[in-house]
């Protein structure tokens, strides 16, 4: 996750560009929800009883982390990550800073913590990295498409 988060960084000077034929928000928009994910989850890991954990299978999920790959426009993110209708790049640098301790952090957790995702269902740690990777490198490329990387 370091090398995703230093594309998060690099990526804020271009924090304004918009390009509607790939996505209907700037490239803010796509920072700030990828650091809100981040954030929430591991709140929601560190927050979990691992003794509640319980592996189900999900065809969704075992697709998408096999493959490494989310579908574009086929889910909405929460509101609880979605970004205010005014973004501030102060708000996204702290936001960043506070991403990189939580990942740091994530080692220290419990293996059966856990959240619950809607639509891939529980994830223990291993698989809340793997979708965390996934989800970001996700809109990284959307952010690279508005951008005509």
């Amino acid at each position: 996750m370091k090398s995703e988060l230093n594309k998060i960084e690099h990526y804020l000077v271009h924090r304004d560009s918009l390009n509607k034929e790939v996505s209907k928000v700037a490239v803010a928009w796509h920072l700030d929800h990828s650091l809100k994910v981040i954030n929430k989850i591991y709140d929601s890991l560190k927050d979990s009883n691992p003794d509640m954990y319980k592996n189900k299978f999900s065809t969704a999920r075992t697709l998408s982390f096999t493959f490494g790959y989310i579908p574009r426009g086929k889910a909405a993110a929460p509101l609880s990550v979605q970004p205010p209708d005014t973004i501030m790049t102060a708000d996204i640098v702290s936001q960043l800073v506070e991403a990189r301790e939580k990942v740091r952090k994530i080692e220290s957790l419990d293996d059966q913590s856990n959240f619950k995702h809607p639509v891939f269902g529980q994830l223990n740690k291993k698989q809340t990295k793997r979708f965390l990777e996934i989800h970001t490198k996700h809109h990284l490329k959307i952010v690279k498409s508005i951008l005509k990387e």
